[in-house]
């Protein structure tokens, strides 16, 4: 297993200033999660394991618990620093899952991969969910709603789970129905991340928890996306260092660029993957592992024949 517990040194960031391509240094801070405590000296990939029938890329081809676990181990196998396990589909229009049909989808499945000894992140907003995932052995909590739902900070507050705060305008149903409208994209951005730690930071919760993710594609246009990933630290707020997470895998705002379906957005998504680390990313969750970790070896082998010594 290529992660260790508690000790495992993992991502070095890179960020450029608002102004200027120009790449510099940043530090990103150590990020308790679960089991593990993450520290960054590479990217580290993050799998997306859907359990849903009807999620944009992948939905149905991993529903039954053998083709599941068969997914897992083939990512960990691909290299694959950390799962992510999704029981509802929050595409654009996507509508809700009732709660008991998540939670079957959800708890199994962390339950099983607990023992593979690697961080299990798990997709949703529903604070019940959040509390069986992390009883089940879930390491971290990946919401989209930022935090934001009524019940989700009481669900988390008390472990020692991490937390990945995302940020959406509307909700998946209605996101992408009106134009998405914003005074400056990474400056709302940066407010809303700004609130959403002074508000866990007020109900007791650690900020060494927490990563934070722009959300691309959620509530926000192409030209959007594309800015935030431009600026993605500057999205931070000024002072901190929170690990910073991107998800664009086979996304629009890709298909947009390129004119391909989401199916043959496998290129373009390494080529995003490596834009956000180049940009500070320290997560990287995707669709493609191999195709992922091989890429980010190159820009990392590439990184370090540059740096002094």
């Amino acid at each position: 297993m290529r992660l260790r517990r508690a000790s495992r040194s993992i991502i070095s960031s890179r960020t450029t200033r608002l102004t200027t391509p120009t790449l510099a240094p940043l530090q990103t801070q150590p990020l308790r999660c679960g089991r593990f405590t993450l520290t960054f000296e590479r990217p580290l990939v993050m799998g997306i394991l859907n359990v849903t029938p009807d999620s944009f890329s992948d939905g149905g081809r991993f529903l039954s618990r053998d083709a599941v676990l068969a997914r897992a181990e083939r990512m960990l196998a691909d290299g694959a620093d950390m799962i992510d396990i999704g029981g509802e589909s929050t595409r654009p229009g996507a509508p809700p899952v009732p709660l008991d049909e998540e939670l079957a989808r959800v708890v199994p499945i962390v339950e099983a991969l607990r023992a593979m000894n690697v961080p299990l992140s798990v997709d949703t907003y529903e604070p019940a969910v959040m509390r069986a995932a992390l009883e089940a052995g879930a390491d971290m909590i990946n919401d989209i709603w930022g935090m934001r739902q009524p019940g989700a900070l009481d669900a988390v507050k008390n472990s020692d789970c991490g937390l990945c705060v995302m940020h959406m305008l509307g909700e998946p149903r209605t996101m992408q129905v009106h134009e998405p409208v914003y005074e400056d994209v990474v400056a709302d951005v940066r407010t809303f991340f700004a609130e959403r730690l002074a508000a866990m930071t007020g109900a007791g919760i650690a900020t060494d928890r927490v990563s934070l993710d722009p959300g691309y594609g959620f509530g926000k246009t192409v030209a959007h996306n594309y800015a935030l990933l431009a600026h993605l630290t500057a999205t931070r707020p000024a002072g901190t260092h929170h690990a910073l997470l991107a998800g664009m895998s086979r996304k629009s705002m890709l298909g947009a660029v390129t004119g391909r379906a989401a199916s043959e957005r496998v290129a373009a998504s390494v080529a995003a993957a490596v834009c956000a680390t180049e940009r500070g990313a320290a997560i990287i969750r995707v669709h493609d592992v191999a195709e992922t970790v091989d890429a980010l070896k190159v820009w990392q082998a590439t990184r370090d024949a540059a740096l002094p010594g």
